[in-house]
């Protein structure tokens, strides 16, 4: 009788089977826990179909699972896909990670389908993806580097050389936890950034705290980043401006709305983003910051004079 060859390791066929565009999808569903079929589409894909076929494929390969939350009004919502348990195997790999519990992807699907904020993660993705979708159409142009909040969450995250040694001992009190960081490249130019993600859920006041908490490190520390905070509304935009009129917060804070964006079809990229104070709006990389850190490893630019800003 002839022996029976052993069957092919799932993983070794997985890695057999996907291309580069399918470790970004992989790298950013570790990273970022969700994303629903339009949002890989528009971030990676040609087309809808071509997405939905891939993603089949990426399924029947154990790589990613997906789950269709129910609408409070009947129906449900586009599939949210999200890592099984070969994805993790293959990132873990990737990255030179020790290999991760055997139910850590079915630990993280519960956990991401039960999850309350979860329109307010899949929010502050989209942000991200907008970017990615830009650069996907957009020659010269590259969402860099895409952190999740988590990167933020543990103590003495935010402290670099130089800063004060209060950063440590405050961690993730006294300090923001912003929901994703990211540098954005554009013609030979970046600009980092940190997001806040606003839904309008929380008193106004909260969302002054946080800038509070900007505030703080950028005087305590060698960070000085915008922050973009993307807000549901014009009238939520303005009442936040009046209140920290006067101010004159020493953080770059840039804020835009959903609302403009959706009338203007613009990408984050566009020239959607105001600074309080100034008039007008400027584009995402216009946006003024001083950074010696970041420009050890990105190209630095010339930042726009007050009378530019202010045009």
């Amino acid at each position: 009788m002839g022996k029976h060859l052993p069957a092919a390791d799932p993983l070794l066929r997985l890695q057999a089977s996907i291309t580069a565009r399918d470790d970004r999808l992989l790298g950013w569903l570790y990273d970022h826990g969700v994303l629903t079929t339009d949002q890989i589409a528009a971030a990676l894909f040609p087309s809808l179909d071509f997405t939905q076929r891939r993603l089949r494929r990426l399924t029947a390969l154990r790589a990613v699972d997906r789950f269709r939350p129910n609408k409070a009004d009947g129906g449900s919502h586009p599939y949210h896909y999200v890592l099984d348990q070969l994805g993790y195997d293959h990132v873990h790999a990737q990255r030179g990670l020790p290999r991760g519990r055997r139910d850590q992807a079915r630990r993280r699907k519960h956990s991401l389908t039960r999850r309350p904020d979860l329109p307010h993660l899949l929010g502050g993705n989209q942000v991200f993806i907008d970017l990615a979708a830009h650069a996907r159409t957009h020659p010269d142009t590259e969402l860099a580097r895409w952190q999740p909040a988590s990167a933020y969450h543990e103590p003495g995250t935010l402290y670099r050389k130089g800063a004060n040694p209060h950063l440590i001992i405050a961690g993730a009190t006294g300090f923001p936890r912003p929901d994703g960081a990211g540098i954005w490249t554009e013609h030979e130019r970046s600009v980092p950034f940190f997001l806040e993600y606003d839904t309008s859920g929380e008193n106004l006041q909260v969302l002054i705290d946080k800038i509070i908490k900007y505030e703080r490190l950028y005087l305590l520390s060698t960070w000085a980043w915008p922050v973009l905070l993307h807000l549901p509304s014009a009238r939520r935009e303005a009442n936040l401006h009046h209140r920290i009129a006067g101010a004159g917060p020493e953080a770059a804070i840039a804020t835009t709305t959903a609302e403009l964006r959706t009338a203007l079809a613009a990408s984050p990229a566009h020239q959607i983003w105001q600074l309080p104070g100034c008039t007008g709006r400027h584009r995402l990389i216009d946006l003024p910051y001083t950074d010696t850190h970041h420009d050890d490893q990105y190209p630095t630019h010339d930042q726009p004079t007050p009378d530019e800003r202010a045009a």
